[in-house]
């Protein structure tokens, strides 16, 4: 993989890897609650690659919502044991290769596979090594992925399990298309002040009716054309809620619902239909995430509503049988659930092939820092297109990260600062650290 930065030696290693347990009380405000998850607090098991250079280290992490969490820090721990003592140079020219080398635990497998705690695991560890590739290289994490060649982002990608929807050679194909055109869609970027996104922070479920009008003008306000509401609780509610949303909004705007899987499929169906009045463009996570024929027969039932889901997508293989069954008509791969960037590209080229537009979740901590670096990099190198592409920006705990997103006009402005904009103040860090941090003591 090209581009080296001069400005670490050139035998730098990994020395050590640390694992947070770190826990924001987001209950208490009920920021990110949904008919699902009530009482969610915002946690992130926080990964730091610590090299002989001590101006170089690697940030990563997963998300949860709070119990547990520190089952992903010790997950995260032992994953990461194999990169200790390795060339920091050696492990960068070869991402899918250290990707395997980690995935090649059977041991650990055998707790997934590819699934579960060790999965979110995987994704802590290898983001935080894409942010060590990205420092290194001096650029933001998208960049890198831009300047790469078609065939170093497959040799990256994992496409274990994909030939029957997607081969090596189709992948080198998609993105050799792409290639040439490259610098006019950074450039387009830059001109129209990034990547569009929507807004969640407004519609969580537990808001008052006043705190969800007051905050949905402040969104218009501010210059969203797409909000998303949470629903599923009480069906009433949800009339009286996106009554109230499209009375602020209007008509023009886009209304996107989210039902975070707690209906049954034929529930779905009948609760969407009575929510179609309203004309949300797309109902997510409408029943189980893993549920590819019930994602499929509800999208059958409630066209022209489309179906979205995949914040809950286990693994690139469910992605690829939502494709190939035609159960989805937005895919919404999440940063810190699938294994990190190896994983992701596949999911981007599956997505591809099969026209289906990725809008990323971002609903929880740091998030929004990852997501942002992921879609602008799709738009360059793999879709090419913003048509019926949004990605998700919630306004939560962003002032924890040291590269925190920037969103302005209802756009996210395009990172510069080198890596994955994953690092935390080390204040943050010790402050909401579980059990033992100043908050929580």
């Amino acid at each position: 993989m090209s581009g080296t930065s001069d400005r670490h030696p050139a035998m730098t290693t990994i020395t050590g890897v640390r694992v947070f347990d770190v826990r924001f009380p987001t209950s208490l405000s009920l920021d990110g609650s949904d008919a699902m998850n009530k009482d969610g607090d915002y946690s992130a098991a926080y990964v730091v690659l610590d090299t002989d250079d001590p101006e170089l280290s690697g940030f990563g992490f997963t998300f949860t919502i709070g119990r547990g969490n520190d089952l992903c820090v010790e997950a995260a721990r032992q994953r990461a044991l194999p990169l200790i003592g390795r060339s920091v140079d050696e492990i960068v020219a070869d991402l899918g290769g250290t990707y395997r080398l980690l995935a090649s635990d059977t041991q650990l497998r055998w707790l997934g596979p590819e699934k579960g705690v060790v999965h979110l695991a995987m994704a802590a560890v290898m983001n935080a090594v894409w942010d060590l590739a990205a420092r290194r290289a001096g650029k933001p994490l998208w960049r890198l992925l831009a300047e790469m060649t078609p065939e170093e982002l497959v040799d990256a990608a994992d496409l274990r399990y994909l030939s029957d929807a997607l081969t090596r050679d189709e992948a080198v194909d998609i993105l050799s298309e792409m290639e040439p055109t490259r610098a006019r869609r950074i450039s387009d970027l830059e001109a129209r002040g990034g990547y569009p996104c929507y807004t969640t922070s407004a519609g969580w479920l537990g808001y008052s009716d006043d705190k969800l009008r007051r905050l949905l003008r402040e969104a218009v306000d501010e210059g969203y054309r797409h909000v998303k509401l949470k629903v599923g609780a009480n069906l009433d509610d949800d009339i009286r809620r996106l009554r109230i949303t499209r009375d602020v909004i209007g008509w023009d705007a886009k209304l996107m619902i989210d039902a975070n899987q707690v209906w049954d499929v034929p529930e779905a169906i009948e609760w969407v239909q009575r929510l179609a009045e309203f004309e949300p463009l797309w109902i997510e996570e409408p029943t189980s995430p893993d549920d590819v024929l019930g994602h499929a027969a509800v999208r059958r039932a409630v066209a022209p509503i489309g179906v979205a889901t995949g914040e809950h997508g286990m693994n690139r293989v469910l992605f690829k049988q939502m494709f190939q069954a035609g159960a989805i008509d937005y895919c919404q791969l999440d940063a810190a659930r699938l294994a990190s960037v190896n994983e992701i590209l596949a999911v981007y080229l599956m997505a591809k092939k099969f026209a289906v537009p990725v809008c990323p979740h971002a609903g929880g901590v740091g998030l929004c820092e990852l997501v942002q670096h992921l879609s602008i990099f799709d738009y360059v190198a793999v879709s090419g297109t913003l048509e019926n592409r949004v990605t998700e920006f919630v306004d939560h705990l962003h002032e924890h990260f040291a590269d925190p997103c920037i969103v302005v006009d209802g756009n996210y402005t395009i990172p510069s600062k080198p890596g994955y904009s994953a690092e935390m103040f080390e204040e943050s860090v010790a402050r909401y650290s579980y059990p033992g941090g100043s908050y929580w003591r």
